[in-house]
């Protein structure tokens, strides 16, 4: 058995990975030859993930991303596999609510950080003592347009999504010179979780974007693509907006 600091090609931990952005991000690595250990809440969606992007380069770990076992479990489980971890996105979120902040209920405030934010840092802390420290990479940050401007009606979500993007200018000062840290911040992008955004009326959402679409989940496997290749290699603590022009509708006029 070849051992695994000989494999070819470097090695990235996608969290919130079985379906959705998360997959398509996993992909775009796969694809350029990286090895992926992808996580999840669902095991046998995770087994059907790692299937479609291939067993030989892949491997899956169940288990809820603000959960610190988890976390510590899923990046050994990487160690154990592909001998190294370079590379760290932070895409697992949830957004179980629905309404406006005034009626929030706080306990779910409170479930939204845990796993929207502190356990990116969780996660952050885990790949940076096992590898990322001594020997470099880099971590992406999946934040969203939501923590940028105001986001009626998911307001605990884009709170979280912009404690996001300050967690990655905090992580890319700290981090710096060996772990370069940058975050994605998407706007609607065709998954299952942003379903209510569009469901029943795609065309009429697609037609406020100046690039006449929604997102779909390469697009953003694209960009975390190149916020982890070497033609990054300048870039850090930056939020980078993939909107399909959304934003310029905010101007005069």
């Amino acid at each position: 058995m070849t051992a695994p600091t000989e494999l070819p090609g470097r090695v990235a931990l996608v969290t919130g990975a079985s379906r959705g952005i998360g997959y398509g991000i996993a992909e775009a690595f796969v694809a350029r030859g990286d090895r992926v250990c992808i996580t999840g809440r669902n095991e046998e969606a995770l087994k059907e993930a790692v299937e479609k992007l291939g067993g030989d380069r892949v491997i899956g770990v169940a288990g809820k991303a603000h959960d610190e076992t988890h976390q510590a479990v899923a990046v050994e489980r990487t160690m154990e596999a592909f001998g190294r971890v370079d590379f760290l996105v932070n895409n697992a979120g949830t957004n179980p609510v629905f309404g406006p902040i005034a009626d929030l209920d706080l306990n779910v405030a409170r479930k939204v950080f845990e796993t929207n934010v502190v356990s990116a840092l969780g996660f952050a802390q885990q790949t940076w003592k096992a590898w990322q420290g001594d020997h470099g990479g880099a971590i992406v940050n999946i934040a969203s347009v939501a923590g940028v401007s105001a986001s009626p009606f998911i307001g605990a979500y884009g709170i979280s999504k912009a404690a996001m993007i300050n967690l990655t200018l905090q992580l890319a000062h700290e981090f710096a010179p060996g772990v370069r840290v940058n975050a994605i911040a998407p706007a609607v992008v065709k998954t299952r979780f942003a379903q209510a955004l569009y469901e029943g009326r795609e065309a009429e959402a697609a037609a406020a974007y100046p690039l006449g679409r929604l997102g779909v989940p390469s697009d953003i496997g694209g960009a975390a693509a190149f916020l982890t290749s070497d033609q990054s290699d300048w870039i850090t603590g930056q939020t980078l907006v993939v909107d399909g022009g959304i934003f310029l509708n905010a101007g005069v006029g």
